[in-house]
């Protein structure tokens, strides 16, 4: 089967039988054909105008009924009547809105199309049904985005989120709650923190736990005032004896710390976990910026009541601008154990992470912490804020450390990159990410691993396995799963060492977000797999790697998701996401991906390079999604060994006190 014959260009028109409706031409099975009613059968004319005057009544009632639905939903999603209503038509341009940045925070909505005259696709209810995930956390309707506060605490893990409970786009934010035994499987508790005091009428905004040595819990979040103005306030639960948590107090002294002079009343938010020094304090971090440089403030407390503002910063980096859901913590190099927040010496070095407020992605560097010149010196700097969590949808990060299992977990807001015309038809917008562990990749020193949590292995079900299948150059390969929309898929791939040696140098330089995607070939790739695929693959997801040879003969190995032929809607973001990848010596080309609808999580070499996709397809839903094998090099063959696992659906539902307290 040769790959240019399937990776077809995507202007060709696809028609899905399935979804082919009888036309007044199409003879209708069972019934009787055009002309062959039984004249003597027909009604007289007295009782023909009756049927015809009951007809146009109660059309009339079912338009009085659409237009108040109509209506009801335009007050309850404010300003973006624009997409409410029953299907959008392929002639409705996209009316793009800006939400967020006006309120001093990074754009919440999706601009993918700015500057481009885009029409919206008509979606229906089977398609927008399937888009919704089976097994990562999201709330029952409406919007969702940053993680904030997660710890363990009394055997139930405690996720909050930023949440508008009005609608499908931000506004409106408040904190949502909820928990789980194991992270999968979760319980909706009632809102945790509303927006009702004048420090945060604006909103309830991003923040961190804290739980003290005593077992007391500290959350401090970001209020936006009535003035428009960030501060930091803390709130603590009515009643530790309640392991859910289900009540919060907000100090009555909030807020705690307001902007310092010569910070913008806009510009200081998102306060971390404290860490506890050798002094006897606790320190926090407050992301910021000074012109173009962003920065992290460094605060120092006894009671989280009262705050010092410590000389300097804890690092600037030059042209990143605002940081935001700014995170520090320490990692081992020598256990594959998580480290509390506090832990420092040596064998520790120290993560600092930001969200990027102008391009809305999550970078992170490793360096040395010095508590007692309260700086942080990074590893690498002439790469500064060079390592990403992920190269795809995955921001907002929030980590935090396990004490239950000696680990550090890492959740990641996974936005939507489709229209907002079709979030608010559906009806929520935006996912939680699985939790990721996190460590220090110690063979090569110089990155972080993320891997899924161990507990989402017990979703899985039935599985395939598939021994060293050989993939030709320019083939593609079925593999029999049956449906595969939900799946947990863990795979390697071997290069013909032949190819290897007798592939010529080249100068030419590989990007994967500038390439020509998965149809662009190359002497050694791309390869991968072809995910959320219909058989005909008029829509795919490839993920792969892709091998450049350079001048001085080493190797340069690229991963990579091309999103261009995802979907056969016009309103979705069809980029290539990816960046390059370490592959040591003997190691084979690995990866993980994590299938669950409209998302894919993908891991490359045990977590080294991670990238998070939104898909929309319209043909490659339900039973017609398939997988498949690829190699689209020009040169060499390669030999893939993979098992697919079915997964099975998480359980997040509504708390209910009665059974589940």
């Amino acid at each position: 089967m040769v790959v240019s014959s399937l990776l077809p260009s995507f202007s060709s028109k696809h028609e899905n039988p399935a979804a082919t409706l009888p036309s007044s031409s199409t003879p209708l099975l069972y019934g009787p054909r055009p002309g062959e009613l039984d004249l003597e059968r027909r009604w007289p004319p007295k009782r023909a105008a009756l049927v015809v005057i009951f007809g146009l009544l109660l059309l009339a009632l079912f338009l009085t009924i659409l237009i108040a639905d109509l209506n009801s939903e335009i007050h309850a999603n404010g300003n973006v009547s624009l997409a409410t209503s029953g299907s959008s038509t392929a002639s409705e341009p996209l009316k793009l809105v800006s939400r967020g940045v006006s309120s001093g925070v990074s754009e919440k909505a999706n601009q993918v199309f700015a500057g481009v005259n885009v029409v919206s696709f008509p979606w229906n209810n089977t398609l927008l049904s399937w888009q919704r995930t089976a097994y990562h956390f999201q709330p029952e309707k409406n919007w969702m985005n940053d993680p904030n506060g997660p710890m363990y605490y009394k055997g139930w893990y405690h996720f909050f989120y930023q949440y508008n409970p009005n609608g499908a786009v931000w506004g409106d934010i408040v904190w949502g709650h909820a928990v789980s035994k194991d992270l999968i499987h979760w319980l909706h508790l009632p809102l945790a923190m509303v927006a009702d005091e004048w420090y945060d009428m604006n909103g309830v905004w991003t923040g961190s736990a804290t739980i003290l040595p005593d077992g007391q819990v500290i959350m401090l979040y970001t209020g936006f005032t009535n003035e428009s103005v960030q501060v930091q306030n803390l709130a603590y639960p009515a009643n530790l004896s309640d392991p859910l948590l289900l009540n919060w107090v907000k100090y009555s002294g909030n807020p705690v710390l307001r902007p310092p002079p010569g910070i913008d009343s806009q510009d200081f938010r998102d306060p971390t976990t404290a860490w506890y020094t050798s002094d006897g304090k606790w320190n926090i971090a407050v992301g910021s910026k000074v012109n173009k440089t962003g920065i992290t403030l460094i605060y120092s407390t006894e009671d989280f009541k009262n705050f010092e503002l410590l000389d300097g910063v804890l690092y600037a980096f030059p042209g990143a601008g605002m940081l935001e859901c700014v995170d520090f913590f320490p990692v081992s190099n020598t256990s594959i154990e998580g480290l509390d927040t506090s832990i420092n010496g040596p064998g520790v070095k120290h993560v600092i992470k930001t969200s990027l407020d102008e391009n809305r992605n999550d970078y992170y560097a490793l360096g040395t912490y010095d508590e007692k010149a309260g700086k942080w010196v990074p590893d690498n700097t002439t790469i500064g804020l060079g390592l990403r969590y992920d190269y795809g949808m995955f921001y907002a990060s929030k980590s935090f450390y396990d004490l239950h299992k000696g680990r550090r977990v890492l959740w990641g807001w996974i936005q939507e990159s489709d229209s907002e015309i079709a979030d608010v038809k559906k009806g929520w917008a935006s996912v939680q990410s699985i939790p990721r562990t996190v460590l220090l990749d110690t063979k090569t020193g110089t990155n972080l691993l993320q891997w899924p949590v161990e507990e989402v292995d017990s979703l899985r079900l039935t599985s395939k396995v598939f021994d060293k299948v050989e993939v030709k150059a320019g083939s593609v390969v079925p593999l029999d799963v049956g449906t595969a929309t939900q799946v947990d898929i863990v795979a390697e791939f071997e290069l013909d060492k032949e190819a290897l040696e007798r592939t010529a140098q080249s100068n030419v330089e590989f990007s994967c977000s500038s390439s020509g995607g998965a149809a662009e070939r190359g002497a050694l790739g791309p390869f991968g797999l072809l995910v959320v695929a219909d058989e005909g693959l008029n829509e795919q997801t490839p993920v792969y790697f892709y091998i450049a040879k350079g001048t001085d003969g080493n190797l340069t190995t690229f991963f990579c998701v091309d999103q261009t032929r995802s979907s056969e809607a016009t309103d979705v973001n069809k980029k290539i996401y990816g960046s390059t990848i370490p592959v040591l010596k003997d190691e084979k080309f690995s990866v993980r991906l994590l299938v669950d609808h409209s998302i894919i999580e993908s891991f490359a070499q045990g977590g080294r390079t991670c990238i998070t996709s939104r898909v929309y397809p319209t043909n490659a839903i339900y039973g017609a999604a398939r997988i498949f094998l690829f190699n689209n090099a020009t040169e060499a063959s390669v030999t893939s060994s993979l098992r697919i696992w079915q997964m099975n659906s998480a359980f997040i539902r509504p708390f209910r006190p009665e059974q589940d307290h």
